[in-house]
């Protein structure tokens, strides 16, 4: 099944997405939900961020090629971190690249999102937990990141997470690949479950220390390398069963 959330009219609301048609419900899929007799098409509603999250994960290095291509040694155990929801924005709106970013590169995720409340979970338990998946674009401004020790600007400047369009609440998780394609050329490609830890591990790993919430996501990593990009460049990140995330980037005006 796939969920949308979506504003029309000024009203901001989840349904299901059924052939370019939006199935209104009242209320929220991570809480309590009740059909309407409301069906919108989908070009008339304005695209969401699919869930704004209690809690914002994001795994680092976990993915070998991109280990290379930043430098960095493999990690022995799963590594999290967090990211700021202020940067979220969805599906068409534009990446905004601050006056003074010049290394600006985008970082094609699977997200996972949690749909029930988890705590010392084994990893044949982990998936129990999770509701669906999206996308996510986690775009990193690379000379902020290597003189910030936070990341506070590098991953976390308003408008540098888009994510969605909508959750796919079961998608065939073999076989899954992600593309990233920038102004409709092909960029990059990779086995989406070719991961160092895989999500079982990580859900395993951090519910040991954390509670899990329903809305809580968890950003995948990424794979490869990405070029500079630049102002008006369209990336469009594509993952098997998830549609597609279609972002502009643009320079502060």
């Amino acid at each position: 099944m796939k969920w949308i959330r979506c504003s029309h009219q000024n009203r901001t609301f989840y349904g299901t997405l059924e052939n370019d048609r939006v199935h209104e419900v009242s209320g929220s899929p991570f809480e309590q939900y009740e059909k309407t007799d409301r069906v919108h098409a989908l070009a008339d509603v304005q695209i969401e961020v699919p869930v704004i999250p209690r809690t914002f994960y994001c795994v680092g290095l976990n993915y070998v090629k991109h280990i290379g291509t930043e430098g960095r040694s493999i990690p022995a155990q799963p590594d999290v971190g967090y990211r700021a929801n202020n940067a979220l924005i969805a599906h068409g709106q534009d990446v905004v690249m601050p006056a003074d970013a010049t290394k600006v590169q985008y970082e094609g995720e699977l997200v996972v999102v949690i749909g029930k409340q988890a705590k010392n979970l084994s990893r044949e338990e982990a998936r129990s937990c999770i509701f669906g998946y999206t996308i996510g674009n986690d775009v990193s401004e690379r000379v902020w990141q290597k003189s910030d020790r936070t990341f506070w600007r590098a991953k976390n400047t308003d408008t540098f997470k888009p994510m969605g369009p909508f959750i796919e609440t079961d998608p065939k998780l073999e076989g899954m690949e992600t593309v990233v394609s920038v102004n409709g050329k092909e960029s990059m490609r990779f086995d989406t479950g070719d991961m160092l830890f895989g999500i079982d591990e990580f859900i395993s790993t951090m519910s040991r220390y954390l509670t899990l919430y329903p809305g809580d996501v968890i950003w995948m990593g990424t794979d490869g390398h990405s070029p500079d990009l630049q102002p008006g460049d369209v990336v469009d990140v594509s993952i098997t069963g998830l549609g597609v995330l279609s972002n502009r980037f643009v320079r502060e005006g």
